[in-house]
């Protein structure tokens, strides 16, 4: 991933660094184990452990590749190099390929999404500060675009909440289908590596035995935890696009901050673009983009093919280092918004009264009228009010139909903001406790 997108932290798991040093550890602890069960001597299990604290070389191990056209080979020559090539001659018995390469693969992954899940916590709490905050903040509620009724600036908060809540989740599952190893051998059938050694390594990493493996760990997993990133990226998007509208110029209900010093615009000095919000919009496209690849992923030739591989190979770091950025400036974003409530009640207004069009129609027929005149009564009077910028409430008091129904003072009554209102504890309940 390109740095203009990348986090320290994230893109360190998926350094070749990283990688050999995973791949080390599978391999020593597999000696270990082998040891344990007297496959091979002690002595040459303890002999790896030397290289414990060499910093492996990765042009070395890549100059290696250049011959032997085989990473794991690359690597276990370069191994040999630095333990010995007797003490070093029981290392990767009775292993694939694979059980190195999917077991470290998953190993950075349960690794990237313990940071997603943090990234998702600190994300939970900037919107429910917000949401606390703008709880009774009223603004227009809309569908299609267009004015429907009263919400609160908190609600919309509140809603955003529960379904990053939802993703946090996800990504919990995610993480625990993923957390699996595998050092089963060609095929997976055991033949030449005893199960123990695949419940010892897995053990020190920190993950769990494959119940059943072929050659490769099953893709299915890797399919699901793609599809997650790719629901959370949606959700990112699902709240930029929000806010990007709330930052319209003709809305202004909310807007990124703008720092000191920024330019909104090379050619106009007067703009504050949305930029963030945008940006956010345009990375979760590129972390949805790796869901299709996982899934086809799924579908390998017997018991193994490599068409996966180059696939995982850029899908695994693109989608996670970009991901954990997203969230980090949606986070950023959510905690430093500006907030401008008395452009929320302009904007409501801009069609006096219209909002509370259903009240008035339910209160009819509840009078006697019925739907289909009541509906006619409402609807004639808010297109007067759509064309000519009226008052609905004036007008609904002008119409005898209606002031035969309900009278004055029933009218007037219907245009109580709080009716709108009146549950928005409940719900807060509902999203984050009773507290």
């Amino acid at each position: 991933m390109i740095p203009r997108y990348s986090r320290p932290e994230m893109v360190a798991i998926w350094s070749p660094e990283t990688k050999f040093r995973i791949w080390y550890e599978i391999e020593a602890h597999a000696c270990d184990a082998m040891a344990d069960l007297g496959v091979i001597p002690r002595e040459n299990a303890e002999a790896v452990w030397k290289a414990k604290d060499v910093e492996f070389d990765v042009a070395r191990i890549d100059e290696i590749e250049a011959v032997t056209k085989h990473d794991v080979i690359a690597f276990l020559t370069h191994l040999a190099e630095h333990v010995g090539s007797e003490e070093a001659r029981f290392v990767h018995q009775g292993m694939t390929s694979s059980d190195v390469l999917d077991t470290c693969f998953n190993v950075q992954l349960t690794r990237a999404a313990d940071i997603l899940i943090a990234d998702i916590e600190g994300l939970l709490a900037a919107l429910k500060k917000r949401a606390l905050e703008h709880k009774d903040t009223v603004r227009i509620g809309r569908s299609h675009g267009i004015h429907a009724e009263p919400t609160t600036m908190g609600l919309t908060f509140a809603r955003f909440y529960a379904e990053m809540d939802r993703n946090l989740s996800r990504m919990r599952d995610a993480r625990a289908e993923i957390a699996t190893g595998a050092i089963s051998g060609a095929v997976g059938t055991f033949a030449n590596i005893d199960p123990a050694v695949e419940e010892h390594v897995c053990d020190k990493l920190g993950l769990v035995p494959e119940p059943i493996s072929t050659q490769v760990i099953p893709r299915d997993r890797h399919a699901a935890f793609f599809a997650t990133l790719g629901v959370v990226a949606s959700s990112i998007e699902n709240i930029a696009i929000e806010i990007r509208h709330m930052q319209r110029t003709e809305v202004l209900e909310g807007a990124e901050f703008f720092s000191m010093g920024q330019k909104g615009s090379s050619a106009m000095p007067h703009k504050k673009n949305p930029v963030l919000t945008e940006n956010l919009t345009g990375l979760a496209r590129m972390v949805r983009a790796a869901v299709v690849p996982a899934m086809e992923n799924v579908a390998l030739w017997h018991e193994r093919d490599i068409s996966h591989s180059s696939v995982e190979r850029m899908i695994g770091p693109d989608a996670t280092i970009t991901l954990d950025f997203a969230l980090a400036r949606l986070t950023g974003v959510v905690a430093k918004m500006l907030i401008f409530p008395e452009n929320m009640l302009e904007n409501m207004n801009k069609f006096p009264g219209l909002v509370m069009s259903q009240r008035v129609l339910l209160a009819l027929t509840q009078a006697g009228v019925s739907r289909e005149d009541a509906y006619t009564y409402v609807q004639r009077n808010a297109l007067k009010v759509w064309e000519h910028r009226t008052d609905f409430k004036e007008e609904l008091l002008g119409d005898p139909d209606v002031m035969a129904a309900l009278g004055a003072d029933e009218i007037e009554d219907k245009f109580d903001l709080g009716y709108h209102t009146k549950h928005v504890d409940t719900i807060f309940a509902r999203v984050f406790g009773e507290d």
